[in-house]
């Protein structure tokens, strides 16, 4: 796996201040996209134990809420492979700390009605990730004033709730 970069104190993607890695790789190819150079999933540099020690390095700040997975795709098949020792890592050592998940796939139809049964890493990501905004990013839909989302057709949705109850709940912003 690739990523094409890694923001440091991080405050648009996610709740508070944060951690976020935009992997490298898509297939969705939104127009309009805002990160078009990572739909090559060989962009960027490769993803590595150096970039994992880095990340899990400035998530022990106190100040750092969470850590934010963005792309490019990471729910892409391949993605899901080398996230998920760096999510395993995150929740052993800062079990407080939320993730988020940037995807365009949409979670009740082709997270949880495909990936789900059919990709053996996606049951296990899920069980680390807290918040999923989801849904593909859609021109006519974009809209400034809405929060940590581009259109509004996107969702954000409390992932361990989801899973628990088996009816998407939205989560609740603070």
């Amino acid at each position: 796996m690739n990523y094409a970069d890694i923001k440091i104190a991080d405050v648009a993607n996610g709740e508070g201040v944060r951690v976020s890695i935009f992997v490298s790789g898509c297939t969705h190819h939104c127009k309009g996209c805002f990160n078009q150079e990572a739909w090559d999933f060989n962009y960027g540099k490769t993803f590595d134990e150096q970039c994992v020690n880095r990340i899990l390095k400035e998530l022990d700040n106190s100040y750092i809420k969470g850590l934010s997975i963005l792309g490019g795709e990471p729910l892409e098949p391949k993605n899901q492979k080398g996230l998920l020792p760096l999510l395993r890592k995150v929740k052993e050592k800062y079990p407080e700390k939320d993730i988020w998940c940037y995807t365009g796939f949409k979670f009740d139809e082709d997270v949880m009605g495909k990936m789900y049964k059919d990709i053996d890493e996606t049951k296990e990501l899920l069980s680390y990730i807290d918040v999923i905004v989801d849904g593909k990013f859609e021109e006519d839909k974009k809209d400034l004033k809405l929060r940590f989302r581009g259109s509004s057709n996107q969702r954000i949705l409390d992932v361990q709730k989801t899973l628990k109850t088996h009816q998407l709940i939205n989560y609740d912003l603070k």
